[in-house]
C-alpha cells in the first residue's frame, strides 16, 4: 500500500533551521524528506523531516515526523488552509505506514503569535488535534512543544 522512497522536494526556507533546532534539543534526524508513496494512486507525499529520540529506557524511542512551514505569505488563512489539507492528508498516511510515528507542524514563533489572533484557526487546531512545534529560526532553538 504505502512505501518508502527518497527524492528531491522543494524545502521551506525554514526547514535547516527546524533540523538544526532539533538536533539541539537531542533529537536524531531519521529523514530528510519522510517520504510516503500511495500506490494505489502513484501519489508521493513528502513529509519534510523524520526524526527519533530516546526517551527513556524503559518506554522507548519516540518518534516523529516534522512538517516546516514559513506563514509568510500575504494571506495568513489562505496559507493555513493549505497547511491544514496538507496535514490532514500526511496524518492519514502515516496512520498506514508508520503508526507510531507522531506528526508536528513546526511554525516559527511569530506565526504562533499570529496564529493567536485567528479565534476560528485557533478552534481548528485544536479540534483537529494538531500538535506544533514553535520554533525561533534566528537561533535555532524550539520554543515550545504544543501537543
Amino acid at each position: 500500500m504505502y512505501d518508502f522512497k527518497n527524492k528531491n522536494m522543494a524545502k521551506d526556507i525554514y526547514h535547516q533551521s527546524v533540523k538544526e533546532a532539533l538536533i539541539k534539543d537531542g533529537w536524531i534526524i531519521t529523514h530528510d524528506p519522510f517520504s510516503l508513496t500511495d500506490k494505489s494512486t502513484n501519489m508521493d507525499y513528502d513529509i519534510d523531516l523524520g526524526a527519533e529520540k530516546l526517551i527513556t529506557a524503559e518506554r522507548g524511542t519516540e518518534k516523529i515526523a516534522i512538517e516546516v512551514k514559513s506563514f509568510l505569505k500575504a494571506s495568513f488563512t489562505h496559507e493555513f488552509h493549505g497547511i491544514l489539507g496538507q496535514y490532514i492528508m500526511y496524518f492519514e498516511g502515516l496512520k498506514i505506514a508508520d503508526p507510531e510515528r507522531v506528526l508536528y507542524l513546526a511554525l516559527p514563533d511569530f506565526a504562533y503569535e499570529k496564529l493567536n489572533d485567528y479565534t476560528f484557526i485557533r478552534e481548528v487546531v485544536k479540534n483537529y488535534q494538531i500538535k506544533l512545534i514553535v520554533f525561533d529560526s534566528s537561533v535555532q532553538n524550539i520554543i515550545a512543544w504544543i501537543k
